[in-house]
């Protein structure tokens, strides 16, 4: 006898909606990957961009303080609850938070491409004694010793692995050295001002 509850086909509807309904495990997977990702994202950005994206505030800090962990099982511990803080968003808080990070690729892409060149050039100096000769020879004005204890230290740093003061430090002086560069050149090539040169001055202010 046909289960009254049923329909004539012998189940109920219900019983296939909710099937596809519900996100396959593949997609669950690939959105929490995705979510994880841009928590990484917010992570590795300056903590005043990150103070400005619009977000729930135990969501800022949770990302605010994994920027502070340097111990690299306390990191990891901190992002995968990072990870967790970003799947309890909605859609439009992320849709939000993804236009803002895009939105930040789109202006300085200039500015990305030149402190990925200060980059490699302090991890030159720290590589190869001869990239400091070539350095100083294009600055005479540095403090010749107070560059080599910072080198020095930070190869202690990485060698050890603690907290990379030094090998910030020597970034900043790259900075400032690049910085003074475009400053002084800026007055013969004014007509390059249009290419990106007040954006790269701004973003470097912050």
């Amino acid at each position: 006898m046909p289960n009254p509850n049923r329909g004539a086909c012998g189940f109920q509807s219900s019983e296939f909606e909710q099937e596809y309904e519900r996100p396959s495990k593949s997609e669950l997977k690939r959105q929490m990957s995705e979510l994880q990702k841009l928590g990484e994202e917010l992570v590795a950005e300056a903590r005043d961009r990150v103070k400005r994206v619009p977000m729930p505030e135990d969501v800022r800090d949770a990302i605010l303080a994994c920027q502070l962990i340097t111990n690299h099982e306390g990191r990891r511990r901190q992002m995968q609850f990072v990870g967790k803080k970003m799947r309890t968003l909605d859609e439009e808080e992320v849709a939000v938070i993804q236009r803002t990070i895009d939105s930040w690729k789109g202006m300085s892409k200039a500015d990305t491409a030149a402190l990925h060149a200060l980059e490699r050039r302090r991890d030159k100096l720290l590589a190869d004694d001869k990239a400091l000769t070539v350095l100083l020879e294009e600055n005479p004005e540095l403090d010749v010793q107070h560059l080599r204890t910072l080198i020095r230290n930070a190869r202690k740093e990485q060698a050890e692995n603690k907290p990379p003061k030094a090998y910030r430090e020597i970034f900043q002086i790259l900075k400032d050295i690049d910085k003074k560069r475009k400053a002084a050149a800026k007055p013969a090539g004014q007509d390059e001002d249009e290419d990106g040169e007040p954006i790269d001055d701004e973003s470097d202010d912050e």
